[in-house]
């Protein structure tokens, strides 16, 4: 039998660090490996300032019988529909059908850099969704920046939402009065910098303490990063940065007339482009506790659910009381 060759590298020093950087290429690899969305992926084709894309879109049936009612799930800026994987099964298991849309720009769906991106566009073609599904009437739930897209949906589309749930929306203040500006062009180059970790580290502020459980919604954003295309996905994650910055929804509040139910986790301190803020800054804006109450009074129709020691996202932090208040506030009569 042939003996085998042993490899030796050169030096101790060296071959520690050759193996160190092989061990965290391993890291990196496991860490960027794509997540499994938990239900099929459809794709439907639209027209978006004359160019062809696709929005991807996941229709989940309930496993008895239907209550006739439908669940139209909307994803925040640094998610997809992905992180709803643990609140489609028992609003399935409650009868309801689910839709979860990845908005035009995020995660399966097309992620074109030559169209302009605004509230209205994604809302439009979530309602273009709707229709080839000849879905009418919907129970509407956004969260963090799905939360500024559901409210800009329901004020677009008033007829077509009988309630509408907001949890932990971002834009419940005008980031553009205090938040400095920053050129797109400016905005794309940190964009291109962006790493695995760097995505965790922002990801991190969103809870009060960190779990392992959380790592797999940082892979699911992390997706984009070996995409061969990540440099112009790059401009994509910077225009619509520039969406939220701009295009605020807080001064129409007095325009949703439907029941809705506010959701604010009173540990959440989530302010889009923070870390241009100064430390005093800081302790003045994002006051979601504050910020809950000041949008209630202006939301006639708004019932307000505040959730001490929770966060930016209560449907992953804990589920349970997410599921408890959720499904009180869609069977009320």
């Amino acid at each position: 039998m042939a003996k085998m060759k042993m490899i030796v590298f050169p030096g101790n020093n060296i071959s520690r660090s050759f193996l160190a950087a092989v061990a965290l290429l391993i890291i990196r690899a496991v860490s960027f490996s794509q997540v499994s969305y938990p239900y099929p992926i459809q794709k439907i084709n639209l027209s978006v300032e004359n160019h062809s894309v696709q929005m991807a879109y996941m229709d989940v049936k309930p496993f008895s019988s239907f209550n006739g009612k439908v669940v139209v799930l909307l994803h925040g800026k640094n998610f997809n529909g992905y992180y709803w994987k643990n609140v489609i099964p028992f609003l399935v298991n409650e009868g309801y059908r689910v839709i979860v849309p990845d908005q035009v720009g995020w995660g399966r769906s097309d992620k074109p850099v030559d169209i302009h991106y605004s509230f209205h566009l994604l809302a439009y073609n979530t309602s273009v969704l709707l229709d080839s599904l000849h879905i009418h009437k919907i129970y509407l739930i956004g969260h963090s920046m799905g939360g500024m897209l559901a409210a800009r949906f329901a004020m677009m589309y008033p007829n077509r939402v009988e309630k509408l749930v907001l949890e932990d929306p971002i834009g419940l203040e005008d980031y553009k009065r205090f938040v400095p500006y920053i050129t797109t062009e400016k905005l794309t180059q940190a964009e291109q910098k962006a790493t695995y970790e760097s995505y965790k580290k922002y990801q991190q502020t969103y809870y009060p303490t960190w779990k392992p459980e959380y790592e797999q919604y940082v892979k699911a954003q992390a997706e984009i990063l070996k995409d061969p295309r990540f440099e112009e996905i790059a401009k994509v994650n910077a225009f619509t940065y520039q969406m939220i910055y701009e295009q605020p929804v807080c001064y129409e509040w007095n325009r949703i007339t439907m029941p809705t139910l506010l959701i604010v986790g009173q540990a959440d301190r989530t302010v889009v482009g923070k870390d241009k803020l100064s430390e005093e800054q800081k302790k003045l804006y994002g006051q979601y506790s504050a910020l809950g109450k000041k949008t209630k009074q202006q939301i006639k129709t708004a019932i307000l659910v505040e959730l001490p020691g929770i966060g930016h996202i209560p449907h992953v932090q804990d589920l349970a009381l997410f599921r408890r208040h959720l499904l009180a506030f869609l069977k009320q009569k």
